[in-house]
């Protein structure tokens, strides 16, 4: 199921050719020009608000928006001073961009903001199973033939991102922007430490190394 994501933004040299951008992301796109109408909306898994609007004060409806859904909020505000993290949390917004913003950087803030917060219609599966591989996504539980493994967070993260679509190849670039933050600017050789790791308190098999892609999870559900 797409996620459903309002955008409130009034400009519609800007609100048209991202809505665009965004759906053709995969989002499911409601675009709303007022304050008013974005607080008559139906509650979306997310929300992009643009703070200059022209009924109401986008902080105003930042606040009425929070105060009536844990709806995840991602802020877009003109000037970089015009809000800080302190103003930002008294809001109720969880990340915010400054114009002008980049489309990639924007998309990989809202999925960014998602998997911090999840969907608030879209809770996760509770495990994942591929073979003898079980994970239990409540828990945070890695079980290997019957046998607890013990991962660090963010192997832990790459695994489930992984086993999420067992058997499907996953590009370098797509694991970087899923699983590590989006403002990682550091080597993607970090990607290859963990990949080794994870093949030693797995299997050496389990993670195949597509040369030139990525990788993927070998599908252990068919035989």
């Amino acid at each position: 199921m797409p996620v459903r994501l309002l955008l409130v933004e009034d400009d519609p040299s800007i609100s048209g050719p991202l809505a665009t951008g965004l759906r053709r992301e995969g989002f499911e796109v409601e675009l709303v020009g007022t304050g008013a109408a974005a607080l008559a909306a139906d509650v979306p898994d997310v929300v992009l608000l643009d703070l200059g609007l022209p009924d109401l004060d986008g902080r105003v409806v930042c606040q009425r928006l929070r105060a009536e859904s844990p709806v995840p909020i991602l802020v877009v505000t003109a000037r970089g001073d015009e809000i800080d993290r302190v103003t930002l949390l008294e809001m109720g917004a969880d990340d915010y961009v400054t114009k002008p913003f980049g489309f990639r950087e924007l998309v990989a803030r809202i999925r960014a903001v998602l998997r911090r917060t999840g969907p608030v219609q879209a809770p996760p599966a509770t495990t994942l199973e591929n073979g003898d591989l079980v994970i239990d996504t409540r828990t945070r539980e890695v079980r290997l033939a019957g046998a607890p493994v013990e991962l660090t967070p963010k192997e832990y993260d790459l695994l489930v991102f992984l086993a999420g679509d067992a058997g499907a190849v996953r590009s370098r670039e797509e694991i970087m922007r899923e699983v590590w933050d989006q403002h990682w600017w550091g080597s993607t050789k970090t990607l290859d430490v963990h990949v080794a790791s994870l093949r030693r308190k797995l299997r050496a098999d389990l993670i195949r190394t597509v040369r030139g892609v990525g990788f993927r999870l070998e599908d252990g559900t068919g035989g």
